[in-house]
């Protein structure tokens, strides 16, 4: 498959402002979230550090550049996706809401693929 600009640029910010929807709870210690990640036995200290790291995640994979960090950026979502899912299930077991998770890696996917593509592109 080649690298479509256009498939990049919205699996990306597709998936960016996902991440950055999940983690704007965390770093504003709001109490829903604060009381979701303690009843998944994690502690409180932990909630902000993750949600900005997801920010930070966010903002490296839609720099055009920084493809080593980029790299990192997605290990640390991808990371932090597959966590979340194994944490819930193992903790409150299986829940059709979690089927919305699926398009999510979907977008994970296609991201870091386009974004692979891209970076193999040659100059010029």
């Amino acid at each position: 498959m080649t690298y479509r600009p256009t498939l990049y640029w919205v699996s990306t910010g597709l998936f960016a402002g996902f991440m950055a929807f999940s983690a704007i709870p965390d770093v504003m210690m709001v109490p829903e979230a604060v009381d979701f990640i303690t009843k998944l036995g994690y502690p409180v200290y932990f909630i902000p550090f993750i949600g900005v790291a997801k920010l930070l995640g966010c903002l490296a994979i839609l720099m055009p550049f920084l493809n080593r960090v980029k790299e990192w950026a997605y290990a640390g979502l991808a990371f932090d996706l597959i966590g979340a899912v194994y944490s819930n299930l193992m903790v409150f077991g299986w829940d059709t809401g979690m089927l919305m998770m699926i398009p999510v890696f979907g977008l994970f996917t296609l991201s870091y693929w386009q974004s692979q593509l891209r970076a193999s592109k040659p100059v010029g």
